[in-house]
């Protein structure tokens, strides 16, 4: 499928901006949920990609789910001109969120 060059930077910048993509199996949805592209155009390119063993796919409930692969990120990055700082969201360290403290005043039980 000829996909847009416009459309497939688009997608391509999703994916690796969040790591992951997803998309409904329904090839005739007008326009993916968040990427401003038909949802045709996502399913196949990410076909491709998996083809090329750039994503790794996972289907459930009426719905693909891609995860990028190391070899596509460097491909994407190369593809994106990404300087090798920037990581995907699902690499990236997230802070441990404030745990309570053990001790603390006495109180009613």
């Amino acid at each position: 499928m000829i996909i847009p060059e416009k459309n497939r930077r688009e997608i391509s910048k999703y994916l690796f901006q969040e790591g992951v993509c997803y998309a409904k199996k329904d090839y005739n949805l007008a326009k993916h949920p968040e990427i401003d592209v038909p949802n045709l155009q996502v399913i196949k390119l990410m076909q491709s990609f998996k083809s090329k063993e750039y994503v790794r796919e996972t289907f459930a409930w009426m719905h693909y789910y891609w995860y990028l692969t190391n070899d596509g990120i460097e491909f994407l990055r190369n593809n994106l001109n990404l300087p090798s700082e920037i990581v995907p969201a699902t690499l990236k360290k997230q802070a441990k969120p404030a745990g309570r403290s053990l001790g603390g005043p006495p109180g009613p039980r």
